[in-house]
């Protein structure tokens, strides 16, 4: 709140004349007299031109707001437009794109600000541009607190907080993009970090989010200690071979990088239906009622006999079966594929209950599926089913609890799981994850994704992200792909991307504000995920590993176990 008149121009703040308009984006040519790029105002300095930072233009009693984009010679933007230089060698040109207006309004003696996003009027030429107030800057950066919101840094230059909407950061998808090294993986646990302690600026007296981590590289356990990690290594993730659907059945015994034969789809479908059915018996499911895609347990053991049995044709004529047998024998003898191919013993007892309480139960906020340790030709498939429970899981959910139990999914390095090329192995999870993408928010499943390459990752999910905190881009190519999927208006913060700082992202989209750029959260070592870099000075200061050392490698090594 403030209490003199800010409909009242500042003359002081005043930097330019505007002299064209295009849409959204506007032309103003800077004041002659200024000099050295500043102004002062209220005991404090503003800079003129910075990318980024945000102009108004007073249009009756309305503010109108537009992003600073460039700042160049007004020689050459004569030269540019085909015009003979006339200026003067210190002449120069401002651009800026409107991006949101604002309403003063007063109540009991004290002015207060609306904002609103996108422009219903827009400026003329010759109309006089001046830079914001920090207190104004302010009152349009804490526009929406009123909302559930969550604190996810500082606004760079604003000297505000920055508060990002959560039923829009969540609800409609949110993309994290930067560099290796640019801070990418402590965004994301800032932003989780924030998630769960909204419990304390609620004052909720239940407060139980549920969050899933696809982690590639086993980088979130320690940042998030008081979760659950979920590893193949540590003998702590359980993913079961009867909860791949009929589809991913077929991609992990045949696979997709060679022919599959239309007799060996028909031989392992109908061994596994006639499987689940015997399943479905044993836990007390009517079998009439289920499907080849239906998640029933039964035992590998005794899919193996029913493939075996259904042999047909003559001895020359049993690739189809052979290969098909060989492939889960390979299977099952693989020691890093136990927490899929462990048997299932039939009894009365139906696992599945417990398989979804591990992944959105009552103990946990946090559930970190370390996927580090899984070996290449299932990690696709691991990823995809895990993805496709929660969808399913909340499809088939009641409305109620549809509602009461919404489910983030956190897809770290997603050009492995979206790519946008063809690759093999990682169908399914692209599958998966894109129908989330373009369906999960009718059912309450959000999706982060993050990847340090966004023209590696699928157009179609990213199209699919209506918030965007981006990090430090230093590839020309992803920094063009992601200028490409973003609002011209915002063309000015985009082209910071390469001079970040680490820590330092633009943020925007739906569950910001307004775009800006911010600087995220600062968290305690010990809630940063383990992706900091090896310090070689200090490492080569120790002494050199010993045997014993090496032997616990070795042995680590050998049995594919960290346990």
């Amino acid at each position: 709140m403030i209490n003199q008149n800010p409909n009242l121009p500042i003359a002081n703040l005043a930097v330019g004349t505007i002299v064209e308009v295009d849409g959204s984006h506007i032309v103003a040519e800077v004041d002659p007299g200024v000099s050295d790029l500043t102004r002062t105002f209220a005991g404090e300095t503003y800079a003129i031109g910075q990318f980024g930072s945000i102009v108004r233009v007073h249009y009756g009693r309305r503010n109108l707001y537009a992003l600073v984009g460039r700042l160049r010679m007004k020689a050459d933007f004569e030269v540019e437009r085909g015009l003979p230089p006339t200026a003067a060698p210190d002449e120069r040109i401002l651009e800026a794109d409107l991006f949101g207006e604002g309403d003063w309004t007063q109540t009991d003696g004290e002015w207060s600000l609306t904002f609103e996003r996108g422009v219903s009027a827009y400026p003329l030429p010759r109309q006089t541009v001046y830079l914001t107030p920090r207190t104004e800057l302010k009152a349009i950066f804490r526009q929406g607190v009123e909302k559930p919101v969550i604190k996810i840094g500082e606004h760079v230059g604003g000297d505000a907080p920055c508060f990002a909407d959560l039923n829009e950061l969540l609800g409609k998808h949110t993309a994290v993009l930067g560099s290796t090294g640019a801070g990418k993986s402590a965004a994301v646990a800032a932003l989780i970090r924030a998630i769960l302690d909204r419990k304390n600026h609620g004052n909720y007296a239940t407060w139980h989010p549920q969050v899933v981590i696809l982690d590639p590289h086993n980088e979130y356990a320690s940042a998030f200690p008081e979760g659950s990690l979920m590893s193949p290594t540590r003998g702590t993730l359980r993913l079961p071979y009867w909860l791949l659907s009929f589809q991913e059945t077929i991609d992990l015994l045949i696979g997709k990088t060679e022919f599959v034969a239309t007799s060996q789809a028909n031989i392992v479908k109908s061994a596994l239906l006639t499987a689940r059915e015997e399943g479905a018996d044993a836990i007390g499911i009517d079998k009439s009622r289920i499907t080849v895609d239906s998640p029933v347990p039964y035992s590998l053991n005794r899919f193996k006999a029913l493939v075996d049995a259904s042999r047909t044709g003559s001895p020359s004529s049993q690739s189809s079966w052979d290969s098909i047998l060989a492939k889960l024998e390979v299977l099952q003898s693989d020691a890093r594929m136990n927490f899929l191919t462990e048997e299932w013993a039939p009894s009365s007892r139906d696992p599945f209950p417990e398989i979804l309480g591990a992944l959105v139960g009552e103990a946990h906020s946090v559930r970190i599926i370390d996927l580090s340790g899984m070996p290449n030709e299932v990690a696709g498939i691991c990823s995809a089913v895990i993805a496709r429970s929660l969808f399913n899981l909340k499809v088939w959910q009641s409305d109620a609890d549809r509602e009461a139990s919404p489910v983030l999914l956190v897809c770290e390095e997603a050009h492995r799981y979206v790519p946008n090329r063809g690759e093999a192995q990682y169908e399914a999870a692209k599958d998966a994850i894109r129908r989330i993408a373009k369906e999960g928010r009718k059912y309450g499943v959000a999706l982060m994704i993050v990847s340090q390459r966004p023209s590696e990752v699928e157009d179609t999910v990213l199209s699919q992200c209506s918030s965007w905190l981006i990090l430090r881009i230093t590839n020309d190519a992803d920094r063009s792909h992601v200028r490409s999927m973003l609002p011209d208006s915002v063309a000015g913060l985009v082209k910071t991307l390469s001079s970040l700082r680490r820590r330092e992202a633009v943020f925007l989209g739906q569950a910001a504000a307004m775009p800006s750029r911010i600087l995220i959260e600062n968290l305690a070592p010990d809630q940063l995920p383990r992706s900091r870099d090896i310090d070689f000075d200090k490492g080569w200061q120790c002494a050199p590993l010993s045997l014993a050392q090496l032997s616990e490698a070795a042995e680590h090594w050998r049995y594919q176990s960290t346990s």
